[in-house]
């Protein structure tokens, strides 16, 4: 029987303005064609608490079948040349660009993020496409000699499954598709029960520039992420979330030694020390505590302040922050949107409860007031002791502790005592200073004068409980990767 030759990629004209209904019709792909399902359910607008339309459920069934029609496509899509597959990734990501509005607006109503933030994630999901395109692979000749070549080679891993967090339902699914895609694998595509509006559309839209099965989408509920996690035809794991749920993911996927990539919560630390330009530093200190309401795992979350000028430093963090605005992120010169679901509200509902449980003290809001969304407002602890909840654990909400500290040796131990490492930021005049300190912190990446600089050309991952191996760069292409060592001897042995 004469095997199928390679797919052959169809990119679409790209003046073409492909039709998506960004207001209802939210579908699962499966092996190139929409997957409707006996179950629905919906996401919430978390400014308003209105229900968003109707999203499937998927089975055990669907699992299979996608599983099964994402093998099938691998065998052809892994043949593809690379230029093939680079020129369709970036065809796709031209597609996503001349629909940006339509995601932006769709990503602020499900995930509540205002306008600006919102601009940026959906830049950055462009962005991220384009980046990687750029990032070869190449076969690499560790030994050339008269006896042999040994060449060292990277291979796909085969189906991919991509568990997409709800804090960036965007960005984070297209920097996860565009890796996998250009490296040969082929991915499924899981996001959020809380956001999935963003991730169907995507991989509805990308059915115009793959094969069938190449891109696939599953919709569903808590239940879905473990059978995935499980399956025996998934090859590799792309998951970002929580620390608990990454252990759970590492565990499950033991069963079958499938890939796992994990990118986990933080609990980063500022270091600012007395040398700064306090009301320009604590500007952009509060920007990265308190950026999409404190739901990023890169926020800061612990910002020790240099005794000397500690009240000076508070003062001016509060100054800003009362100059945010709290509401609708549909609205323009709103600054902070909503929490985004329910459930992360009730889990910060239990740090406000400690302000007055503990006799911490508040430096600028400490309520949570009742509304029709899930707005928390920004909340700054002056001092609470190094072993309280707010120091120890990662809210992932708009409340972090301010603390002081006067030796360096000190300061460093406080910042690294956490189970937790995935950034942090030291903020000096002194950049020799700063660096020395920044290669003392167990962290995966460290900013000086600087926080939450990332890019697709730059390896990101953390350290401890923050997470296993890296995404982005060329290690995190090879992170889709099997490593293959090639022995070609110019003679047969005797």
């Amino acid at each position: 029987m004469t095997p199928p030759p390679p797919a052959v990629v169809a990119v679409d004209n790209p003046q073409t303005v492909h039709k998506l209904d960004f207001q209802d019709g939210f579908v699962q792909i499966i092996n190139g064609k929409s997957a409707p399902t006996a179950e629905s359910r919906h996401g919430i607008n978390p400014a308003t608490l209105k229900a968003k339309p109707d999203v499937p459920v998927a089975t055990r069934g669907d699992l299979d079948r996608a599983v099964d029609a994402a093998k099938g496509a691998f065998k052809r899509w892994s043949k593809v040349p690379y230029e093939e597959r680079r020129a369709a990734v970036l065809a796709f990501a031209d597609a996503i660009d001349k629909r940006r509005t339509e995601f932006r607006d769709l990503l602020i109503s499900e995930q509540g993020k205002p306008i600006p933030q919102a601009d940026a994630e959906t830049d950055a999901a462009i962005e991220w496409i384009r980046g990687m395109s750029d990032i070869k692979l190449p076969e690499d000749v560790v030994e050339d000699n008269e006896r042999h070549t040994v060449t060292t080679r990277y291979t796909p891993l085969g189906v991919v499954a991509a568990i997409v967090p709800w804090n960036f339902p965007l960005m984070l699914a297209t920097a996860k598709i565009a890796p996998a895609l250009l490296t040969g694998n082929v991915i499924i595509v899981k996001p959020s029960p809380f956001t999935p509006y963003c991730g169907l559309k995507v991989v509805e839209l990308a059915q115009h520039f793959f094969p069938p099965g190449v891109v696939q989408s599953l919709s569903g509920g808590d239940d879905l992420g473990p059978w995935i996690t499980s399956h025996p035809g998934i090859n590799k794991i792309s998951f970002t979330g929580s620390t608990a749920t990454g252990k759970l993911v590492m565990q499950s996927a033991s069963k079958t030694l499938a890939r796992v990539t994990l990118e986990l919560g933080g609990n980063d630390p500022a270091i600012i020390f007395p040398d700064v330009d306090v009301d320009k530093v604590a500007e952009k200190v509060a920007l990265y505590a308190f950026l999409n309401s404190g739901q990023v795992c890169l926020n800061l979350k612990r910002i020790y302040v240099h005794e000397s000028i500690y009240d000076q430093f508070r003062d001016a963090m509060v100054k800003h922050i009362k100059a945010y605005t709290l509401g609708d992120g549909s609205q323009h010169g709103v600054s902070h949107g909503p929490l985004q679901n329910a459930a992360q509200y009730e889990r910060v509902k239990t740090f406000f409860d400690d302000i007055e449980r503990q006799g911490w003290k508040v430096a600028v809001g400490g309520t949570m007031e009742p509304s029709d969304g899930y707005f928390v407002a920004p909340t700054v602890i002056d001092r609470p002791p190094e072993k309280s909840r707010i120091v120890v654990e990662e809210p992932f909400g708009p409340i972090v502790p301010l603390l002081s500290w006067t030796s360096e040796e000190d300061v460093v131990s406080r910042a690294n005592n956490s189970t937790m490492g995935l950034g942090a930021s030291i903020w000096s005049n002194d950049v020799a200073k700063a660096t020395r300190i920044a290669r003392e912190i167990e962290a995966g990446t460290v900013w000086v004068n600087a926080h939450f600089d990332i890019s697709p050309f730059v390896p990101f991952g953390g350290h401890k409980e923050s997470g296993i191996g890296t995404e982005w760069g060329p290690g995190g292409l090879k992170g889709f990767c099997n490593v293959q060592s090639l022995f070609v001897s110019k003679s047969v042995a005797n």
